[in-house]
C-alpha cells in the first residue's frame, strides 16, 4: 500500500511543491526561509517521513505567505497520502522538552479540522521567521489535513526553543497517529469514515 502524495500549489504569492511519503525516505527542504527549512527538516526526521519541500514566494513582504502556503500544501499532501485512513492508529500524543521549553501535542486524524495553539511566544523574528508564523503554519496544516490538533508550549523563554519544541512534538505525535496499527483491520471510527 503506497502512502504517498505530491502537491503543487501555485498562487500569485507563492509556488510550493511538497512530496510526502508517510513510511519514510529522504528529507529535503528549500523554502528561501532558513528557519522554516530547519523546522521542516526536523519535522520530517522526527515524524520519520519522506519529505521534499520546494517553495518560492514574495519574501519582500515577509515570510507569512510562504509559511502559510507550505502549511497548506503539506496538509493537503498528508490528507491525500492518508487515503481512507484505514488501519492507522488515528491518535497521537507526546511531550517534548527543548532545553527550558516544554511543548505538548495531541492529534486526532479525525476528518474534523481544528487547531488549538497555545504558546506565549516572545514577539521576535528568527532569521526572517516571525514567531507568530508558527501558529499560522500549524493552523494551515490542520485545516488542510483535516486534523484535530492541540499544540502548545507549557513554559519556555527562548522563542527558538519553544517553536522547535512545537515542531518536534507535532512530528512525534503525527508519527504515532499515522502509523499502521496491526490490530486495526478497517477505519478506526464507529462512523466507518474519517474523511468527512
Amino acid at each position: 500500500m503506497s502512502r504517498t502524495a505530491e502537491i503543487n500549489r501555485s498562487t500569485r504569492e507563492t509556488q510550493v511543491t511538497v512530496a510526502l511519503d508517510l513510511d519514510g525516505g529522504e528529507v529535503s527542504t528549500s523554502t528561501e526561509v532558513g528557519f522554516l527549512d530547519h523546522m521542516l527538516e526536523l519535522l520530517g526526521r522526527h515524524a520519520r517521513l519522506g519529505l521534499t519541500v520546494e517553495a518560492s514566494g514574495d519574501l519582500e513582504t515577509g515570510a507569512h505567505h510562504t509559511v502559510e502556503d507550505v502549511g497548506i500544501a503539506f496538509g493537503q499532501a498528508l490528507d491525500r497520502a492518508l487515503g481512507d485512513r484505514a488501519q492507522i492508529r488515528r491518535y497521537g500524543y507526546t511531550a517534548v522538552p527543548m532545553d527550558e521549553a516544554l511543548a505538548m501535542c495531541a492529534i486526532d486524524v479525525s476528518g474534523r479540522p481544528l487547531c488549538l495553539f497555545e504558546a506565549d511566544l516572545p514577539q521576535v523574528s528568527i532569521a526572517g521567521f516571525d514567531a507568530e508564523l508558527a501558529e499560522e503554519f500549524f493552523r494551515a496544516v490542520a485545516a488542510s489535513a483535516k486534523l484535530t490538533l492541540h499544540l502548545g508550549v507549557r513554559y519556555g523563554s527562548n522563542a527558538h526553543h519553544m517553536i522547535e519544541a512545537c515542531f518536534k512534538a507535532f512530528a512525534r505525535a503525527l508519527r504515532e497517529a499515522v502509523e499502521i496499527d496491526p490490530g486495526e483491520s478497517g477505519v478506526p471510527s464507529t462512523k466507518g469514515t474519517l474523511t468527512d
